[in-house]
């Protein structure tokens, strides 16, 4: 009798396994589509993996296609990609960004091709993408290198990237791609940014123009800034700045800040429950980028941090020029900046709620 059962068995275990599985690749591909694009309205996850090289690539065309009067976006450009490979940018060819921009040079704008194409993800795609570039590249006016050699203002209009990297120009830095990567100060979790290892003293700028939210000592991050995008999607979080000096002294919470403005220098502070300790074993900044749909979004289990690594490596090449003040021994940006997204405020500077553990 024993014999006979075990067929019974089998099949009767082969039938649940098979069951489990498909309940389980459903509910695999419920949350997926949950993850593309959640039912509330809200996007409550970015899985941001767009490489340095189609950023460079997309942001070209939309420069060089602004001397032809029929300008390309290169945010939507993106998007489109992203949704055509589903958000995996290891797929990305250059011929397929030059092929979207002939057809958008034809006339058909990528929402337009999208929509033929039955991609149902692209305006997911879209906004989550905004979310991150959006004030990355505009118009911007800039001081001319002649005027500053001749002691003047003179100011050049432009169109084009209006980010900086985190780091200032003529300092170095390494770094790789650690986002994820598991901490145990405190408590076990994950690297919500990315680390780069310098020089303690090193300027660290304001990739973006926005308001200074948050400014002071935490345990994790030591002395960190938090800067918020005018449009309140972006915080960009500077962390384990210097012992001691940690900001530049124009830097207060609830300022104005402007793209490639000095926030403060490169240290090792943090990891203590103690203010201005040095509580790391590397000098190195670290970077982050929050993004936020939903004020619901800031604090807790809702937080939506992405990498920032290939953003790192696509900035690298935009850094803000410095210059220092033998007698205050502070750094000031070179060269007088314009952005018309700072001008548009009228003085009016944006409220958003504190951060209050970062």
């Amino acid at each position: 009798m024993g014999d006979m059962r075990k067929p019974c068995f089998s099949r009767f275990s082969a039938l649940c396994f098979l069951l489990c599985g498909a309940i389980l690749w459903n509910f695999g591909s419920l949350a997926f589509k949950m993850r593309e694009a959640p039912a509330s309205g809200i996007i409550k996850w970015v899985d941001f993996n767009v490489t340095a090289a189609a950023m460079e690539k997309a942001m070209r065309l939309d420069i060089e296609s602004r001397e032809t009067g029929a300008p390309l976006d290169w945010v939507d450009l993106l998007a489109y990609l992203g949704a055509k490979y589903g958000g995996d940018f290891k797929r990305y060819r250059a011929s397929d960004l030059d092929a979207l921009a002939e057809l958008c040079r034809a006339g058909k704008a990528p929402a337009e091709l999208a929509a033929e194409k039955k991609m149902e993800y692209y305006d997911y795609y879209r906004e989550a993408y905004g979310a991150v570039l959006d004030g990355m590249v505009g118009e911007y006016q800039i001081q001319t290198e002649e005027s500053l050699l001749e002691g003047a203002v003179e100011m050049t209009a432009k169109y084009g990237l209006k980010a900086y990297s985190p780091v200032a120009y003529g300092y170095s830095f390494s770094h790789y791609d650690d986002f994820g990567d598991s901490r145990s100060y405190g408590f076990s979790r994950r690297h919500l940014g990315n680390d780069l290892l310098g020089s303690i003293g090193t300027p660290i700028i304001a990739v973006e123009s926005g308001v200074v939210e948050t400014v002071g000592w935490n345990q994790y991050g030591g002395w960190r800034v938090g800067i918020r995008s005018f449009d309140g999607k972006r915080y960009y979080y500077y962390a384990h700045l210097r012992r001691g000096r940690p900001y530049h002294k124009d830097l207060q919470e609830g300022a104005v800040i402007k793209a490639g403005d000095i926030v403060g220098y490169l240290g090792m502070t943090g990891y203590s429950t103690k203010e201005d300790v040095n509580g790391m074993k590397v000098p190195h900044l670290h970077f982050g980028m929050q993004l936020i749909f939903d004020e619901s979004q800031k604090e807790g289990n809702n937080e939506i941090w992405i990498d920032v690594y290939e953003i790192v490596k696509f900035l690298e090449h935009h850094k803000s020029p410095v210059v220092r003040d033998d007698e205050t021994k502070e750094y000031y940006r070179k060269y007088a900046f314009i952005d018309p997204a700072v001008e548009a405020l009228g003085g009016i500077v944006p409220q958003f709620p504190k951060h209050e553990e970062d």
